[in-house]
């Protein structure tokens, strides 16, 4: 009786069970935004369908929306608004970054907190009082529409659709200074880097609400000396950059270490183009455009945003914001100012110099890696610079500190002496009393380098047809653009990755190269000061068809320094650049060098304030490679370095002759 009545329980809960996952079977799928019934009643489940979290006690109001552009696409916006805030102004920044993770860096009820973190400055925001706006790019993160690499301008042959950076830019301020009662109406934007690059496109047809920019370390020339290449090398460090921020919308692809030393990731790969197709970089739009134009043709010129503002005044006041060791785009502040100080009329435009790696005036200004300032050179800018540049042009009623404030056309930090200078324009050497004249660093023998208030003259061919210095240059050992091993490209400090400072790293490592040129003056016995750009003048010839040449300008500090004795005998560079030799008669179309002819190159070197002080002495150093910063060059000629093959990797002597010099701008009047 027990077993009969047991069985006919087990056959009914297995009927049961039978039917309940037919019945689950037969329903209908669940219906987005609709909750779903609980499966099981009687145990319902802990997770509310909704959370809210409560933040009354936060300092700010957190909105998230939505902002429509003229073509349809929706911009994801995320605006931040000190709590009980009234009439106050807004500080947009676009950014192809993340907007939703640049303004949550912590979970804090602080908004200075919350701001702590890249591209944000977030005691000046929450000392003046700004609402804080960050807006992902189209194509990027929360944000519709499709994603271009430094968009060009609609109208272009590489644009054709009828939007850009500037209508975006113009919609947005058109939105948010309508659809933000907190708000005064008046819009400042400001970011660094790509996002300094886009209050620059932001000038080109600027909405009347925009008040202010500040574009910081800015992207405007990707071929003449910003990020993809400098004069023709190119920067292949960066294609990790590019296949993260490139082929996915959230940057979810990353790239991954295959060796230790990023020396050895490089040179085992061969060519750039060869590195990118086994990362998977080639799938990559952008990357097939850069592949496609390795020479400053109308695409790169067409985008070079140096040439897009010069064609027109500036309307509204903007503070570029340049890095004296910006590993970057070290390029750009400088050529924009250049380009648009001759139309500005009203003085509107504004530059400041600071000590700084990319980006590294949001931060702690005190040091460069071992190189210290005296002070804190970020917290300067921030506090008594942008502060009241801001609140001058976004205030309804500026502060009377705000008015006070004396901002000087242009702002440089005097390196050597670790001074800040106020000056009328740039480049000067002082304010009153001194004038800028070039003078001849002329490379002699021996090693050394004598310096002369000589005007420099054109080079044509050598004087003495044996007086030159030799090397040569090998592929297979290309010179490291650092000391090895070379820690992979990033921002991460704790896991070695110091890429950001690698600019004032010694340069003595290469200095004992046989395959690096050196040449030094004897030691000063007076301050030299230069303020602009150093040009190199080369006569130099190669054994094969194609050379790079790269130029450092040196500051050698004593052999020793009683107050900082890691810095004895210290070789900091103060500017240095490379020059692919294929494009020595023309930008646009590479050409062979002709083999073991001695020939000029004459390019200029990013601009610097640097005083050499009693005591120090000045090197150059010459090289035919910076690896893996840029890749190698064949020194075969081939018409796209990007697909060399091995073949064609070969060794060259290098000849520099001693009629070569460096032109400096030279200050003429005593260091005070």
């Amino acid at each position: 009786m027990k077993k009969t009545a047991l069985t006919l329980a087990l056959v009914a809960g297995v009927f049961t069970i039978q039917a309940s996952l037919a019945q689950q079977a037969a329903l209908p799928a669940s219906t987005p935004g609709v909750a779903a019934k609980p499966q099981y009643p009687a145990l319902p489940s802990e997770t509310p369908d909704e959370f809210t979290a409560p933040v009354d006690s936060f300092d700010y109001v957190r909105r998230t929306v939505m902002i429509p552009m003229r073509d349809g696409v929706k911009l994801n916006t995320v605006i931040l608004i000190p709590r009980k805030a009234q009439h106050a102004p807004m500080l947009l920044t676009r950014t192809p970054y993340n907007a939703a993770e640049m303004t949550a860096h912590a979970e804090n009820s602080q908004l200075e907190s919350v701001l702590q973190g890249y591209d944000n400055q977030p005691d000046v925001i929450v000392k003046g009082g700004y609402i804080r706006v960050v807006q992902d790019v189209r194509g990027k993160y929360g944000s519709e529409g499709d994603y271009v690499m430094n968009r060009p301008m609609a109208g272009t042959p590489f644009n054709p659709t009828p939007v850009d950076h500037s209508t975006d830019s113009w919609d947005t301020i058109e939105w948010l200074s309508k659809n933000v009662p907190e708000s005064n109406g008046k819009v400042g934007i400001i970011g660094s880097s790509y996002d300094g690059f886009l209050p620059l496109i932001a000038l080109v047809n600027p909405h009347p609400a925009l008040k202010v920019a500040v574009p910081m370390n800015p992207m405007v020339d990707g071929w003449r000396g910003d990020d993809w290449f400098h004069n023709g090398a190119f920067r292949q460090i960066n294609l990790s950059y590019i296949l993260e921020q490139v082929v996915t919308r959230r940057n979810e692809a990353h790239w991954f270490t295959s060796h230790y030393d990023d020396y050895d990731t490089f040179m085992r790969a061969g060519s750039a183009g060869e590195l990118a197709r086994r990362r998977g970089v080639e799938q990559s739009g952008f990357w097939r455009k850069v592949v496609a134009h390795p020479s400053y043709d109308a695409f790169w010129q067409t985008q070079a945003v140096d040439q897009i503002l010069a064609k027109q005044p500036i309307t509204v006041p903007t503070m570029l914001v340049h890095s004296l060791w910006d590993a970057e785009d070290i390029y750009g502040a400088i050529a924009v100012y250049k380009a648009i100080k001759p139309n500005d009329k009203d003085n509107k435009v504004f530059l400041v110099m600071g000590p700084w790696n990319h980006g590294g005036q949001d931060g702690d200004g005190t040091h460069l890696g071992p190189i210290k300032f005296n002070s804190d050179t970020g917290m300067h800018f921030r506090e008594e610079i942008l502060m009241p540049f801001l609140d001058r042009y976004l205030k309804d009623e500026p502060p009377a500190e705000a008015l006070a404030a004396t901002i000087a056309p242009v702002t440089a930090f005097e390196t050597g002496t670790n001074k800040w200078r106020a000056l009328d324009r740039w480049p000067a050497g002082c304010v009153t009393g001194c004038f800028i004249a070039p003078a001849t660093l002329r490379l002699a023998a021996d090693g050394k380098a004598t310096l002369t208030n000589t005007a420099p003259v054109p080079l044509s061919k050598p004087a003495h047809k044996n007086d030159y210095d030799e090397y040569v240059a090998d592929p297979a050992k290309p010179v490291p653009y650092r000391q090895r091993p070379i820690p992979p490209y990033g921002y991460d400090e704790a896991k070695g990755q110091t890429w950001p400072r690698w600019l004032v790293d010694d340069q003595r490592e290469a200095s004992g190269r046989t395959d690096v040129l050196s040449y030094t003056t004897g030691v000063l016995t007076a301050p030299v000061k230069i303020s602009g750009e150093p040009v190199a003048h080369l006569l130099a010839a190669t054994s094969g068809t194609d050379a790079d040449w790269v130029v450092k300008v040196i500051d050698v500090y004593p052999d020793q320094m009683a107050s900082q004795p890691e810095l004895g005998g210290y070789q900091l560079m103060v500017s240095a650049d490379i020059f692919r030799g294929r494009y020595r008669e023309s930008l646009e179309t590479a050409r062979p060098i002709a083999a073991d002819k001695a020939l000029p190159y004459r390019f200029a070197l990013p601009t610097a304030n640097h005083v050499f002080l009693p005591g120090h002495r000045i090197m150059v150093q010459i090289q035919s490679s910076w690896f893996p910063l840029y890749d190698r060059n064949p020194q075969t000629f081939v018409p796209n370095i990007f697909y060399a093959q091995p073949a064609d990797y070969k060794k060259a002597t290098q000849r520099i002759y001693h009629d070569s010099y460096i032109e400096l701008p030279l200050v003429g009047a005593s260091v005070k």
